[in-house]
């Protein structure tokens, strides 16, 4: 393989919110974007791909999956299944995201840092991995799987009671690998033994951890709040992300803009029609009353001008349809052009990544996709993963169904070949 690479003809948007700009040319040497624009000078080392104006795209971001599980296994699927059954069913996951165009995605849960060791050794093909390993949930609260005396849930959840108690188990995932701390501030949707409506970890055990966070390398802390009051309680101890967030009101709006909070409000779980054939009905009829409120709520969040990052929740909904979530941010209110930055710079903002990835500028790592289609005006052919035709991580095809597009440099227009 040449050690760079002209992808030419291309219709680029850059993920920084620029208009796209077609007849554009991109040069990846090595790992990294090298130039943006007009055709530069290459030589006669460089592959040329002719990209037929297609579009061009910084690869995108999911800031919300749990890899462990999917909804056919429930979160006790790697618990109950062969151990080496349970990593092959993984590993699937994550290649299937990474052919929707997601090369970067942050585990919020269940998934142990040797997957992260394989992607970036190359042992395995996969998006760009961050993990938390396990949540921090009090006992009886979201992260509470206990069945007949057996926490069912303990390879995703520590249980912790108090103050101290939190501070010790923050330290254990640090130690541990974890790139960012997850607290539950409410119960859930999915919860065994509260509702979204109750409040998780205190304000004051919050805290605890954003102070640990801090003290080891400022790691950042993504709060699961789905309900009014523990939205608030998160956003008052100063959480980095906001997850879900269904019932954020005006006020939590105020102090999420205050803080510089970052929203990433999960909408393929949240907005996907219950099944009432293949869930209980208690879970059911608490998904079919949370249906509208977080409409509403996040369609707030989004007028009022709260920053959002892209999250899915992939593992409650399925995996590999992540980019579906975009057409949801625009049917509540965001523009499409938008819509795409969120998932892009906006994420890797997010994830401390802005100065890696996440937009398409010389320098920048080159993490790409090429896109059959303009999604400025369609946002669906982002979720159509037929169009998306290839995928770039750290420069080197991932994903590639663009076909004969090969050019010799001397039919470039204008380009000068150092030969």
């Amino acid at each position: 393989m040449s050690s760079s690479l002209l992808l030419t003809n291309a219709t680029v948007i850059d993920g920084t919110g620029t208009a796209a700009q077609p007849h554009s040319s991109v040069l990846v040497r090595g790992a990294a974007i090298e130039s943006v624009g007009t055709t530069p000078h290459i030589d006669g080392d460089t592959e040329i791909v002719d990209l037929g104006g297609r579009t061009l795209l910084p690869g995108f971001f999911d800031c919300h999956v749990h890899f462990a599980f999917g909804p056919d296994t429930g979160v006790l699927g790697p618990t109950h299944d062969d151990p080496v059954l349970a990593m092959l069913a993984s590993i699937r996951r994550i290649e299937d995201t990474l052919a929707a165009g997601v090369t970067t995605v942050r585990d919020l849960c269940g998934l142990p840092v040797g997957y992260r060791t394989a992607i970036e050794s190359g042992r395995i093909n996969g998006p760009r991995l961050q993990v938390a390993l396990k949540a921090l949930s009090h006992t009886g609260g979201h992260g509470d799987g206990h069945h007949c005396g057996v926490n069912t849930t303990a390879h995703m959840s520590e249980l912790v009671d108090t103050v101290d108690e939190t501070r010790l188990a923050t330290r254990r995932l640090i130690r541990d690998g974890a790139d960012v701390i997850k607290v539950c501030a409410s119960g859930g949707m999915s919860s065994a033994y509260d509702d979204p409506d109750d409040e998780g970890l205190t304000e004051a055990e919050m805290s605890a951890v954003l102070d640990e966070a801090r003290r080891h390398r400022g790691l950042p802390v993504a709060a699961h709040a789905q309900g009014e009051r523990g939205i608030l309680a998160a956003l008052r101890s100063g959480v980095t992300s906001l997850e879900h967030g269904y019932a954020i009101t005006d006020e939590g709006c105020d102090l999420a803009l205050e803080n510089g909070t970052i929203l990433v409000p999960t909408l393929r779980t949240a907005l996907h029609p219950p099944n009432r054939n293949t869930m209980p009905e208690k879970k059911y009829q608490k998904k079919l009353r949370w249906l509208d409120i977080a409409r509403q709520n996040i369609a707030r969040a989004i007028e009022r001008g709260v920053t959002i990052a892209v999250g899915t929740d992939a593992g409650i909904c399925s995996h590999g349809g992540n980019l579906e979530e975009l057409g949801l941010l625009v049917e509540l209110g965001m523009k499409p052009m938008d819509a795409i930055v969120a998932g892009t710079r906006t994420s890797a903002e997010l994830l401390r990544l802005g100065s890696e990835v996440g937009t398409i500028e010389p320098g920048k790592i080159a993490d790409l996709i090429v896109v059959d289609g303009d999604p400025t005006t369609d946002i669906g052919v982002l979720a159509d993963n037929t169009r998306i035709q290839a995928v770039m991580t750290t420069g080197r095809w991932r994903k590639n169904e663009l076909g004969p597009t090969h050019l010799d440099s001397a039919a470039l227009p204008g380009a000068i070949a150092s030969l």
